[in-house]
């Protein structure tokens, strides 16, 4: 994988996660569940904020970057409390393995940033839920 796949890659992928936790988000209840509320409306800006920064990464690299879509599939359903949380940990895991990827295929500042981009994931993983790892992002 070329170092633009690998940023075009994940770009897609942060696509995809401000798409679902803008639904999970909506689909939990600030009121009920103030603590999931908050941690599904800090990801949605952290991912948000990741997703600008690999739009100016690929566009520095004279490339057109990839286009959101206009759906996702959200991993699981997401009626209950236990359901959203789930699907928060199902796709930060996915987010966090395409973070490996990125630090595995750039080098200099693109895999510097791709580096504390892996480790916000992992512990946003970890806040959902997932059991801490010695090597988050790894298969």
């Amino acid at each position: 994988m070329t170092p633009v796949e690998a940023l075009q890659k994940a770009l897609a992928a942060e696509h995809a996660a401000v798409h679902i936790y803008g639904l999970l988000a909506a689909r939990s209840s600030q009121s009920e569940q103030p603590a999931l509320f908050a941690a599904l409306d800090r990801a949605y800006a952290e991912h948000r904020s990741a997703r600008d920064r690999l739009t100016v990464l690929v566009t520095a690299k004279d490339t057109d970057p990839v286009a959101a879509q206009p759906d996702y599939d959200v991993p699981g359903p997401v009626t209950t409390a236990g359901e959203i949380e789930s699907a928060a940990r199902t796709l930060e895991s996915r987010i966090t393995r395409t973070y490996g990827e990125l630090v595995a295929n750039t080098a200099g500042s693109d895999r510097r940033w791709a580096i504390s981009a892996l480790d916000a994931s992992a512990l946003r993983e970890v806040g959902f839920g997932v059991a801490p790892s010695d090597f988050p992002g790894l298969s």
